[in-house]
């Protein structure tokens, strides 16, 4: 089993340890979420769900989506001062992945499109995009994880990391919104941090200090 945690917020946290993927290396260990933040995360911290697809029984348990890159600072600055207690033994700190962790830690050891394939036919077992997803978001968790134990890092939503490219911030793994080619590891979107969309919300990552 890889070591992991849960806070009282809904989170399940994996440890993903250093080493070389493809052409990406992770340098100090981390705990990545398992699956993204999803409404009742967000609402539970924050008091108020701002997305877009929030009706039904089942909405708490879809990503949170139409947040700024502000918007999931102002979350990680208000998670980090109520859960701040060890984690099995470290202290440490919630934050954004950057685009090089992300895609470490999608690949999870595998150097194809996707973490379970090369072929665009197989897309369907570990995302929702354009084609299948129905035009809106999913609960997460139904399709299939990577080898790591990691759900929906292809499409659902997209997901804004730490990295600032060309004076915008990159969002990773695609969504309900795109096709499914732009679902793919390397594919990457380039947005203001002042951009809000119901296509794009987060995934933490939890660093030992």
């Amino acid at each position: 089993m890889r070591p992991s945690f849960s806070n009282e917020y809904g989170g399940t946290f994996l440890l993903i340890e250093p080493g070389n993927n493809f052409e990406f290396s992770l340098i100090d260990p981390i705990f990545v979420g398992a699956r993204p933040v999803t409404q009742v995360e967000w609402s539970s911290i924050m008091g108020f769900n701002p997305s877009k697809f929030k009706d039904g029984w089942s909405a708490g348990l879809r990503p949170v989506e139409s947040v700024t890159w502000f918007d999931c600072q102002d979350y990680i600055s208000e998670l980090n001062k109520i859960d701040n207690e060890d984690k099995l033994g470290l202290g440490g700190f919630f934050r954004l992945p950057t685009n090089d962790e992300w895609e470490y830690f999608c690949r999870a050891g595998t150097k194809t499109k996707w973490y379970n394939s090369q072929k665009d036919a197989d897309v369907d077992d570990v995302a929702w995009h354009a084609g299948n997803a129905g035009a809106t978001t999913r609960e997460v968790g139904q399709k299939q994880p990577n080898e790591w134990g990691l759900y929906d890092l292809h499409g659902n939503v997209s997901e804004w990391t730490s990295t600032l490219e060309s004076g915008k911030y990159i969002a990773k793994g695609g969504s309900w919104l795109t096709e499914s080619e732009s679902t793919s590891v390397v594919s990457k979107r380039h947005f203001s941090p002042n951009k809000k969309s119901d296509s794009i919300g987060l995934r933490l990552v939890w660093q030992p200090n």
